[in-house]
């Protein structure tokens, strides 16, 4: 005799459990809405709205004041371009970009590599080389240009030049040759190789082991071969980042420039000294030209924005190995 089986019941939610269910989806979103309101608002406000306005000035002739003057079109764009200190500064950023940006990839690199070859101490010198990145862009240039590079006998620089039978030399004065980029590219290399390095260290950490163990059975010996066929290559995604993360930040300079490299500084390079930043500074700030500081600010963005793209689309960064 066969058992029928009755078919499954559908037991419906009772209304009062719907009710509270539905009580604590409003809540939720209510909960939602109250915690992420203020970072939308400031997003909105002091993020969107003021780009939109930036990109009104840069079209009006607003001087002395923010407020949207008369409408100039692209004057401000050309005034910008016909300046040769803005394409001066254009120039020192792209140089400054060429040096940098490789300097502190290999040296980022190097360090990452020899501190995961070490068997102890690894915590300690990872926190030894990260700690500058903690530092004050500001506060490091003020004791390059002070107290390692301030140009007097007792410096740092000096005192280690007068080892080897040197002059003491106005490190930051000194155009011909110019000395003063000893002094950018130092600071900003203490600055920023320790977080690089920190991003460099846990890619090669993530590469399997076993990898390494299979190459040394298949015959290869020695660091270089390792690391050249097996290490490098597995760090595409993160060297693309960093690269990418080392472009941005060189085309945004302006801390070390401008507290180095004042325009008052007797003998220095003066404006030739500025990269864009600084100079888009010292005409919105300085000149009260709004207008021609909004536009710069735009054509930095772009420019920005256009090196970026094109270096993901070269290198196709996000693709895989």
């Amino acid at each position: 005799m066969a058992l029928r089986t009755a078919p499954p019941s559908t037991v419906d939610t009772p209304a009062p459990a719907r009710r509270r269910k539905g009580r604590a989806d409003r809540q939720a979103w209510w909960a939602f809405v109250l915690l992420t309101a203020p970072l939308v608002v400031g997003l909105l406000v002091f993020k969107y709205v003021a780009m939109g306005w930036g990109l009104l000035l840069s079209f009006s002739q607003a001087r002395g004041t923010i407020g949207l003057g008369t409408w100039v079109g692209l004057a401000n764009y050309r005034t910008l371009f016909d300046d040769p200190q803005f394409r001066k500064s254009l120039v020192m950023i792209v140089v400054f970009t060429i040096v940098i940006v490789p300097l502190t990839f290999v040296i980022a690199l190097g360090l990452a590599v020899l501190v995961n070859r070490l068997r102890r101490g690894k915590a300690f010198f990872r926190t030894t080389f990260f700690l500058p990145a903690a530092v004050s862009y500001v506060v490091a240039s003020l004791v390059w240009k002070m107290s390692l590079f301030s140009g007097v006998p007792s410096s740092a620089a000096n005192s280690l030049a007068g080892l080897f039978g040197q002059e003491p030399t106005a490190w930051i004065a000194t155009v011909d040759p110019p000395l003063y980029w000893v002094v950018l590219v130092t600071v900003r290399l203490w600055l920023q190789v320790g977080l690089y390095m920190i991003l460099f260290l846990a890619g090669i950490q993530d590469i399997p082991g076993e990898l390494y163990e299979a190459a040394r059975v298949d015959g290869a010996s020695g660091e270089w071969r390792l690391f050249k066929h097996i290490t490098f290559p597995l760090l595409r995604n993160t060297s693309v980042a960093v690269t990418l993360l080392l472009v941005i930040n060189a085309f945004q300079a302006f801390d070390e420039f401008y507290n180095l490299l004042s325009t008052g500084l007797a003998g220095g390079p003066g404006p030739d000294g500025r990269p864009p930043l600084v100079y888009l500074y010292d005409m919105a700030l300085g000149q009260q030209n709004y207008g021609v500081g909004s536009a710069g600010a735009f054509v930095v963005t772009l420019l920005i924005v256009t090196v970026t793209l094109l270096q993901s689309r070269v290198v196709g960064f996000g693709k895989g190995d």
